[in-house]
């Protein structure tokens, strides 16, 4: 067992702070928008708009017949136990490392909470071009998550050469 003194989860505030944003920012999203309507924010490319995803990034498995939001409910305390180990166990000297974690972290328990209470993730930020092309909707905790893992990308080449010099 690490010794929790020296890891790294004192950056677990980040997780605590993308997890409130997260839900605060759907709530809104789901007293304020009627689903599908697409809100201007930027005129031709971006809006908000209320959608619900029961499936995974890109909707995968969103046409499965429910068996899909346990699993991926299952994957979420799992990835989630597992990103805590790693936290605990990286060294206090860490920075990037340790607040990526904590952002994909924060990202899939406010997915999970979702998926917990509704059935499915809401979805709430639409980037779009004109009315020609959209990327699929998306939360907080799905950029969150994107954050962290550039973030973690980003530590493994800086890692390598901060340890080569």
């Amino acid at each position: 067992m690490p010794d929790l003194r020296q890891g790294s989860l004192r950056w677990l505030w980040i997780s605590a702070l993308v997890i409130a944003l997260d839900l605060l920012t759907k709530w809104l999203a789901l007293n304020q928008l009627q689903l599908h309507q697409q809100l201007p924010i930027i005129d031709g490319l971006f809006s908000f708009t209320l959608a619900f995803n029961p499936g995974a990034a890109f909707s995968f498995l969103a046409s499965a017949s429910g068996w899909q939001r346990w699993f991926f409910t299952a994957v979420a305390v799992g990835v989630s136990a597992m990103l805590l180990v790693w936290m605990a166990r990286l060294p206090r000297s860490k920075r990037l490392e340790p607040i990526a974690l904590a952002l994909i972290l924060g990202g899939a328990l406010g997915n999970l909470y979702d998926r917990i209470m509704h059935g499915h993730v809401v979805d709430f930020i639409l980037v779009h071009w004109q009315q020609s092309w959209f990327f699929p909707a998306f939360n907080i905790a799905d950029s969150a998550i994107t954050v962290g893992a550039a973030l973690l990308i980003l530590d493994m080449f800086v890692g390598k050469s901060a340890k080569a010099s």
